[in-house]
Parts: C-alpha cells; sequence; structure tokens
C-alpha cells in the first residue's frame, strides 16, 4: 500500500493542503506520538486525516467519547513523555476546560498542543465564542494562523515551545483557516521521536492546594518565559514604511488577510504601519508598546471578541502613551465573520479617505434559500412522525446535538430547546420536574458524550422521563466518525463494541424497547405504551446513518418507492412526513428515485398511495 501524501520524506516538496491537512503535517514534523480528540466541524479533518494516513510506528490515535475525556488522555499521554495534540471545536474546549487548567498548573513534560476550532458566523455551532479568551484565563501560549503555511508551522512551533516550556499551548484556528487551502512546503520528516521520561513528582503533579499555590507562580514564570517567545517570534511581524507614518494597525487572524486585500484593493498601501501577530497570547508587550509611541493613531483589526483591542488600550495607560486607538465599531463588531468588503469600509472611515464603492449593474440574483433537511431516508424523521402522532404538541420536546436537531424543522417540530450536548437528558429532567412532560431524544454517539451521566441522574432522581436514543451507528454530523455504539465490524481490532442496550438496563432502567427506527407502526405503539407511565423509561429506535450505510458498509436498500395513486392520504403523507426526495409535479406528488434510499415509511403511513419498485427497474 502507497504511503500517504503527508507522509512523503521529500523536504522541500511543496502541496496544495487544507488549513487543517497542513496541521497534520506540522504535527508530523514535530514527532507528535499521541492524538486524541472528539470530532466537530471545523476540526474535523485534523484527526480524520490522521486515521486515513494509518502511522502506528509514528502516533497513537483515538476518537474519545467527549471533549474531556479526549483532553485528559492527551494530558496523561504528555505526563508520560509524549508530544500529544488534542483536537476539537470551540465549544467543545468548554468540556474539556476542567483538566486543562490544572494541567496548565502541573505542566506536562511531554508537550501538549490544543487544537481549537473556533466558528465565527455559526456555520455550524450553537455559539461564537472566541476561545481566545481561554488562552488568557488558563495561562495558555497561544498561535494564531492566517494560512495554510502557517498553519503548518506555527503547529511545529507550538509543540517545540509545549516541550520547552513543559506547558500546553493553544492553537486557534477558526472555520476560514481549517477549510482554507494553500501551498505548504515540507520540511523533513523524523523517524521516530523519544518520549521524555516520566518521573513521579507528587509535590508537582497532584495539585492539592499547597501544592497548588506553589504551581500558580510556576505557571506565571513560564507565561513570561513565553512572553518572551513572543518578543522574538518570527510569527510577529512588524511591516514599516519607509518614512514615519501616523497611522498603524495591529491585526490578529483572519483579519490579516482581509486588511492586506482591502489595503491593495484601495491604494493604501503606503499610508500605514502594520504589526501582524501570529503568537497572540502573551502579547509581546515591549515591541506592541514601541509600535504605539511611534503612531498617533492605531486600529485593532481582529475578528471576534475586542481581546487584542483591550489589552492594547491597557497596555497605552500602563505605559502612559498619548495614542488614540482605535477598533470596534458599527461596520466590524464582534458579531459573524469580516471581510474584505466590511475591513476595506472600515480602513476608509479611519482613514478618512473615500469609501469603497459598492459594485453597480452587477444583475445578481437571488438564489432560493436550500434550509437545513434531514437526509432522505434518515431514520430520525420516522422517529419524529410516530412521536407527533402519538404527542402532538402536547409535550415538550428536548433535543440535542446532532443531525437530528434538525427536527425543529416544520413539520416535524420536534425540538423544543437546546442547551449543548447531552442536555436533553439532564435539562429534560428539570424540565419534567416543574410537572412539564418531555420527550427527549440523544443520537448514539451524544449519548456516549455526556447522556450516561444524565441518565445516571434521571434514574437516581426519580424523574418522569420518556427518552428516545436515536441510534444511527455513527458520529453522523461531523463526517460517520467511530463512537462505542458502532458495530465491531466497523470499529476494527483497536475499539470495543458497548451495547446500548445493556448499558441503559445496568441503570436500572425497566421500560425500555430497543425498535427497528423504520417501522413506524412498532414506534407508535412503543410511544402510546410509555405515554402515561412514570419514571424513566427508554426508546432505543435503531437503524445505520443512510448515508453511512451507502458510503461505508456498502449498503443500499434494493427498492425506492414510487406514487400509484393521488389523493387526500398522498398530500397528507407529503405535508407530515416531508420527506426530502417528495416532489410536487404539477397538483400531483412523486418521488425522485435517485434521492429515494429505500426506507419504505411512505408505504405505512399511506399504503395506498405508494408501493415499492425495484431501484433498476426505476433506472431503467
Amino acid at each position: 500500500m502507497s504511503k500517504h501524501p503527508l507522509l512523503s520524506e521529500k523536504a522541500g516538496e511543496i502541496q496544495l493542503l487544507l488549513g487543517n491537512e497542513a496541521i497534520v503535517r506540522g504535527a508530523l514534523e514535530a514527532g507528535v506520538q499521541m492524538v486524541t480528540c472528539y470530532p466537530g466541524t471545523p476540526s474535523s479533518e485534523v484527526v480524520d486525516t490522521f486515521k486515513r494516513i494509518q502511522a502506528p510506528e509514528r502516533y497513537r490515535m483515538e476518537y474519545s467519547i467527549n471533549e474531556k475525556v479526549a483532553m485528559e488522555v492527551a494530558c496523561g499521554a504528555a505526563l508520560g513523555g509524549a508530544m500529544s495534540l488534542v483536537t476539537m471545536k470551540h465549544v467543545g474546549l468548554n468540556v474539556a476546560a476542567d483538566p486543562l487548567f490544572t494541567t496548565a498548573y502541573t505542566g506536562l513534560p511531554g508537550g501538549l498542543v490544543v487544537l481549537s476550532a473556533d466558528d465565527p458566523g455559526c456555520h455550524s455551532s450553537q455559539n461564537e465564542q472566541d476561545n481566545r479568551g481561554y488562552a488568557r484565563i488558563a495561562h495558555l501560549p497561544c498561535f494564531e494562523p492566517a494560512q495554510a503555511k502557517e498553519a503548518y508551522a506555527m503547529t511545529k512551533a507550538a509543540f517545540a515551545l509545549a516541550r520547552e516550556l513543559e506547558q500546553p499551548i493553544m492553537l486557534r484556528t477558526t472555520t476560514r483557516i481549517s477549510h482554507v487551502r494553500g501551498p505548504v512546503t515540507f520540511g523533513e520528516l523524523p523517524q521516530k521521536t523519544s518520549l521524555v521520561p516520566f518521573q513521579k513528582n507528587p509535590q508537582r503533579f497532584v495539585p492539592l492546594p499547597a501544592v497548588a499555590r506553589k504551581r500558580h507562580v510556576a505557571v506565571e514564570e513560564a507565561m513570561e518565559k513565553a512572553r518572551l517567545v513572543a518578543e522574538k517570534s518570527p510569527f510577529n511581524i512588524e511591516k514599516n514604511q519607509p518614512t514615519p507614518v501616523e497611522f498603524g494597525i495591529v491585526t490578529s487572524g483572519v483579519a490579516r488577510n482581509y486588511l492586506f486585500d482591502a489595503l491593495i484593493s484601495q491604494g493604501l498601501e503606503d499610508k500605514v504601519d502594520i504589526f501582524e501577530l501570529g503568537m497572540t497570547w502573551p502579547l509581546p508587550t515591549e515591541r506592541l508598546a514601541n509600535f504605539l509611541t511611534r503612531h498617533k493613531n492605531v486600529l485593532v483589526l481582529e475578528e471576534g471578541d475586542a481581546y487584542l483591542e483591550h489589552d492594547l488600550r491597557a497596555l497605552a495607560q500602563e505605559k502612559g502613551l498619548n495614542v488614540q486607538i482605535s477598533g470596534k465599531d458599527a461596520t466590524l463588531t464582534d458579531l459573524g465573520e469580516y471581510s474584505h468588503r466590511l475591513v476595506a469600509k472600515r480602513l476608509a472611515r479611519w482613514l478618512g479617505t473615500p469609501e469603497p464603492k459598492e459594485p453597480e449593474n452587477l444583475n445578481i440574483q437571488e438564489l432560493p434559500n436550500r434550509p437545513p433537511n434531514l437526509c432522505p431516508g434518515c431514520s430520525h424523521r420516522s422517529v419524529y412522525y410516530a412521536a407527533r402522532k402519538v404527542f402532538g404538541d402536547s409535550v415538550v420536546y428536548s433535543s440535542d446535538i446532532g443531525c437530528y436537531t434538525l427536527g425543529v424543522v416544520p413539520p416535524m417540530r420536534a425540538a423544543d430547546f437546546l442547551f449543548c450536548m447531552g442536555s436533553s437528558i439532564s435539562g429534560g429532567s428539570g424540565l419534567a420536574a416543574m410537572g412539564q412532560k418531555v420527550v427527549s431524544f440523544i443520537g448514539d454517539s451524544t449519548f456516549f458524550h455526556s447522556g450516561l451521566t444524565g441518565l445516571a441522574n434521571a434514574v437516581f432522581n426519580k424523574h418522569n422521563l420518556l427518552l428516545v436514543i436515536l441510534d444511527n451507528g455513527t458520529t453522523a454530523m461531523t463526517g460517520h466518525q467511530p463512537n462505542p455504539g458502532m458495530l465491531q465490524e466497523s470499529l476494527g481490532d483497536n475499539c470495543v463494541h458497548l451495547d446500548l442496550e445493556a448499558i441503559v438496563k445496568s441503570f436500572g432502567v425497566t421500560d425500555l424497547q430497543t425498535i427497528n427506527a423504520y417501522n413506524v407502526r412498532s414506534l407508535i405503539k412503543a410511544f402510546t405504551e410509555f405515554k402515561d407511565k412514570d419514571g424513566v423509561r427508554v426508546i432505543i429506535a435503531k437503524q445505520p446513518c443512510v448515508l453511512y450505510a451507502k458510503r461505508q458498509l456498502r449498503k443500499v436498500q434494493p427498492n425506492v418507492a414510487v406514487v400509484i395513486s393521488q389523493g387526500e392520504e398522498t398530500l397528507t403523507c407529503l405535508k407530515e412526513l416531508a420527506c426530502p426526495a417528495f416532489y410536487r409535479n404539477g397538483d400531483d406528488v412523486a418521488v425522485d428515485p435517485s434521492l429515494c434510499a429505500g426506507c419504505m415509511v411512505c408505504l405505512q403511513i399511506a399504503p395506498k398511495s405508494f408501493k415499492a419498485v425495484k431501484r433498476e427497474e426505476v433506472k431503467s
């Protein structure tokens, strides 16, 4: 079997890589030995790429059941002397924060790099939190690449610094940087990296209060060493005009790219000095103070929260500098993503130059909206249909993080609230304790992530809750990564299948049914039986994700549905099931055979309107 391109040993070779792929190559060149994660967009391609590379002689990797566990495994490996990488999306760091804060105190001799992939604009997330705040409060040196080649280089630098300081280091990316593609020049690929020998030292690694107080001093000393590194870092770049100018710009992250586009497009390159921050925490305060001293007006361009702006204002006050610092305004706020157009407008207002004109007469037609939707054949749809047939709007539907959150979309309307991963059970329990009737939905991967404790709590505290575990056999939303409920033949030899039904029973749940999620009649029967019962009741609705079954398991249903009769029953099925394979052909209802997954749920709902036909017959 040929080697993966990222394992090329040709130093000087140039490859066109995603930002996430560049991080992988950087970690390989740094000598990474342990890789852990819980998948989450926009970070998922990092560990998925490590999985595809398949180089167990170089590193061990695992998909952990949640971010806290991933962090703890990576911290343990780093304590054992391994260069370790843990990856997650921004909200995942909330889950992992507990061990992270403490290991910043204890330190980790092997070196730990924490990849936090933030999501400005909420492309695939429930918030826009800016995890540069974690770097500040958890005492983490932080690197922020703005292009693929920097993602590669900063990953290497982060590992080197992590091992030098024996401190966790944050590598903070955003969606645009994770998914940007650019040329990366490879360096040497080491054959093997040695472990730092583990030495027992309870006075460092067991943070009792007396130990922790001393280690707080140690982490502050480490951060001062990191600040000195930042002062000399090649990732902190000053670009000054040949002669002094009044205006200076300090910028970081992806905003750097928009800035240069805006300067070039407006012909303003010679008007400003620029300080680009790539190592963004701790700040190179001496260099920044010198930069502020040389300018009357300084503009701070940073996507997300105004951390850098506030830091520079504080620095100017501390140093007694007479400089006007500008930052966020009505054009560039802390909401959403920046763009070339927005930055160009902000620059013009700040410099007092004409604002860029909006393009005229482009004759751009508005594209039709395409709201997110469950896939054709998704088994969640039939579960929601059955639940609404039994409960309608008489209950509160507690949802969770996953594909099935799209149950909020009409006509399913089976998601009334959501907090975070696992909250469908815990939050649903709290609502039920206030007298509401609650039906909670959670996916199999999310159940293992953070639903286990919620279920234990619900049983322990005798909550009245009907829980539906939507078991589609994979972590579907982020790219079909494995979870403990996946079938053993799919997991391979390195993981062990855990049986969902056995786990739920072990918690003391007696009202439990496992049902084929495509069997509408059985679902309705189970919902009806559990409707008026008290206590914790669990339905495991089991059916592989239709995309996973097709792409990974190579299983395609042999039949597709066709409409054999028009009428009220057909229209009712269209309105209540709303399968994306349905479409209107004039006044009639039809099924697109290229989209139909063959689940045959429509035949159960409207048997007089649909029938099954061999897939090859429809194609012909």
